[in-house]
């Protein structure tokens, strides 16, 4: 029979699909089939938002083989818009990167089609490879997407990495590779699901526990199990395969780690290293050390590195430190190995039971200061007085401590605009201690001999240059000093990772928001407002922020916006203040929270306590007081939903529901200005009953200023 020249492109598709290894026929196609790294595309998380969005920008994905990188890209391309190209920076050069740009241009310019670029182990290529493709992801002809094992901030240019977000993957959970596994052996189309796959107990727990995170290695190590074990692979359907832990045990073999003195590796040990010596653990530095010295690491590079250590960790705390530490390697160079492996040992116990004391860090804020503020003038008693003291009377007033007692006597050394300034803060540690107190008490003096008119006490912040943190310290900058006290108060000793999601109820302008996003700026950050106002306000705010940066704000009352939420949308930390004011009413919210929470999460509300607050009357004249408490005796009875619940209520409401609730209870005092906008609210919502009439009412107590006070509940549960 003649061949028809026709193919049927499923067919071969099917067949060319069947011959791939497991491993890569199990390849996730969408972001609902792939399995672990919850911290970057979990629900809600930035990575997550941004491929769902199709606004994917520039990104590097690093982490160890296995976690998914290569996955991960094709998951994207099989979601994006756009153009989606391959390279392996392994087998392609700068041919291959310049064809690429070239259908990159032409898609662009004539169908306005972007191209996301993916480059899989993009550390192999070398400086003048990468310079080659930053031009065109600067210009966003590409969207890069690379992916490497190393990491990218010592193997990657750095110019493309400060153009990409790094997104770094983890080992994979042994529970996540037995949800992979079980994928792969109930999946008809692509795993074994077809067959009756059966394990000896532990045996696919063994596969697990060696294939350390790596699910390439896992899925490999199964696929031999499983098409080894029958005398003929694939067998009918329905037949049973039994794999044994003999089996299992052969199908895996326990990886080598290796020590690459050129990989990320080198840098993770010698991390270890230092952090060990800083730590005061000698026998943790002695292993890591052992664990360089085998693997063949450079004795002189180790030397460096304790050298630095005994001036920046150990310090003044043991002057002698820095000798030792040079003695050790000068003496390493006369005798070399295997004896000079004795001066290592020496120099790593020294250090690491060495009294610590970081103070000569403050070099490095008086380096910013200098860096940042224009140059001070030398104060005229420090001057060279011995080439114009006569024209200028430089040097005039400078006195000279051998001539006083002790060698010493209280002045001034900082130019004027620094005095009071402190830079040097000794430890009590060691040598220091030692001196510690005659340090303070010269500082002491040397403040109390500068006139007041020059002192300046410096309690000013100036963030960094980054958008996030120039708009969130201008957002919190106009709040009073009162609310900031509160939210500091309700927020000390919370932490949450970068990815994990964040909630506030009842945002008004967003006192409570952006300290939370400052936590979180990887995770989603969401605020529920009472009204379009606030939520311009909140979005001007942010207006600055990359788009999916951003928090989402919603219009709505508290126990009503979780209805609206995305199903599964769990939160961190969920925060609020007076969302339980009408708390004799409503009391779904504190349910509704607790059903969102993850796991571990805490809650943290401000809520004041209507029942405890200063009242009106208070302010008010003799001939107007009597009728006021009388209208208030009714606003704040037990009737009153709004007003009439207090301490009792509030505590029980809240223990019903989280049980582990912390109650403190603040006094909240501030000056207050009655403004004629607030008192016609009062007055309306409130007073009218009272028998005074609107226009006195208002003349009696507008524009003043008064003090006033009201008790606030600061609830948090789940706190650790």
């Amino acid at each position: 029979m003649l061949f028809s020249g026709r193919y049927d492109l499923n067919l071969f598709e099917e067949a060319a699909a069947n011959d791939e290894p497991l491993a890569a026929r199990m390849r996730p196609r969408t972001l609902d089939e792939y399995i672990g790294q919850e911290h970057i595309l979990g629900k809600g998380r930035l990575l997550r938002r941004a491929i769902q969005a199709d606004q994917l920008s520039s990104v590097i994905f690093y982490g160890p083989p296995g976690t998914g990188k290569t996955t991960l890209a094709r998951v994207i391309a099989n979601t994006t818009r756009s153009h989606f190209s391959t390279l392996n920076a392994v087998l392609s050069g700068v041919k291959e990167l310049r064809a690429e740009i070239d259908e990159a241009k032409e898609r662009k310019a004539h169908y306005g089609m972007r191209t996301i670029l993916f480059i899989d182990e993009v550390h192999r290529w070398n400086k003048s490879q990468q310079d080659a493709l930053l031009p065109w992801v600067e210009n966003g002809t590409f969207i890069l997407i690379g992916a490497t094992t190393e990491n990218p901030y010592f193997e990657v240019n750095a110019a493309l990495v400060s153009r990409s977000r790094i997104f770094q993957l983890k080992k994979l959970t042994d529970d996540d590779l037995m949800r992979i596994a079980k994928a792969a052996l109930l999946d008809k189309e692509r795993g074994y699901g077809r067959y009756d796959v059966e394990f000896e107990e532990g045996a696919l727990e063994h596969l697990v526990s060696v294939a350390s995170g790596d699910a390439r290695s896992l899925l490999n190590a199964l696929e031999l199990a499983v098409e080894t074990t029958p005398e003929h692979f694939p067998p009918e359907d329905g037949a049973r395969i039994y794999i044994s832990k003999e089996t299992a045990e052969e199908s895996i073999q326990r990886r080598a780690v290796l020590y690459d003195k050129e990989g990320d590796y080198h840098f993770d040990v010698i991390s270890a290293f230092i952090k060990s010596l800083r730590g005061s653990d000698p026998d943790a530095s002695l292993y890591w050390l052992a664990r360089m010295v085998s693997a063949g690491e450079d004795p002189r590079f180790i030397f460096r590195r304790m050298i630095i250590l005994a001036a920046e960790d150990v310090g003044m705390a043991d002057p002698n430190a820095v000798s030792v530490a040079v003695a050790d390697a000068e003496a390493f160079d006369r005798i070399g190995l295997p004896e000079g492996r004795f001066h290592l040992a020496h120099a790593a116990i020294y250090l690491s039971t060495c009294p610590k004391s970081n103070s000569a860090l403050g070099f490095f804020d008086a380096l910013s200061d200098v860096e940042k503020e224009k140059a001070e003038e030398v104060p005229n008693h420090l001057k060279d007085p011995s080439r114009d003291s006569n024209g200028f009377g430089h040097g005039e007033g400078y006195l000279y401590p051998h001539a006083y007692k002790d060698h010493w006597t209280p002045q001034q050394y900082l130019p004027t605009g620094l005095q009071g300034k402190i830079y040097y803060k000794p430890s009590s540690m060691g040598y220091e201690s030692t001196i510690r107190d005659s340090v303070m008490e010269r500082r002491e003096a040397q403040l109390e001999a500068v006139t007041e008119d020059l002192y300046q006490e410096n309690l000013t912040f100036s963030p960094g240059d980054k958008a996030r943190e120039r708009w969130i310290a201008r957002a919190m900058s106009g709040r009073s000093d009162n609310l900031l006290a509160l939210s500091r108060k309700l927020y000390d000793g919370i932490t949450i990772p970068r990815y994990e999601n964040a909630l506030v109820l009842n945002a008004s302008h967003g006192l409570l928001l952006w300290p939370l996003m400052k936590m979180n700026p990887e995770g989603l950050s969401m605020a529920v407002v009472r009204n379009e106002s606030e939520k311009e306000i909140i979005e001007h705010f942010s207006s600055e922020l990359d788009p999916l940066l951003r928090p989402v704000v919603v219009v709505s009352r508290p126990a009503e916006s979780f209805s609206s939420m995305e199903e599964g949308l769990l939160f961190g930390v969920v925060s609020g203040r007076n969302i339980l004011s009408r708390l004799s009413e409503d009391k779904r919210i504190l349910p509704l929270i607790k059903a969102r929470l993850e796991k571990d999460g805490c809650v943290a509300l401000l809520e004041a306590i209507p029942s405890l607050s200063m009242r009106l009357s208070a302010f008010a004249s003799k001939s107007m007081q009597d009728k006021l408490m009388k209208t208030e005796r009714s606003i704040y009875s037990e009737s009153s939903p709004l007003t009439g619940w207090g301490k009792k209520e509030l505590e029980s409401a809240v223990r019903s529901v989280f049980a582990d609730a912390e109650i403190e209870y603040v006094e909240n005092k501030e000056d207050r200005f009655l403004s004629r906008q607030a008192l016609l609210s009062f007055y309306r919502n409130s007073y009218v009953s009272s028998g005074v009439e609107e226009d006195a009412f208002v003349g009696e107590f507008e524009n003043k200023t008064v003090k006033w006070s009201n008790t606030v509940a600061v609830i948090r549960s789940g706190v650790k």
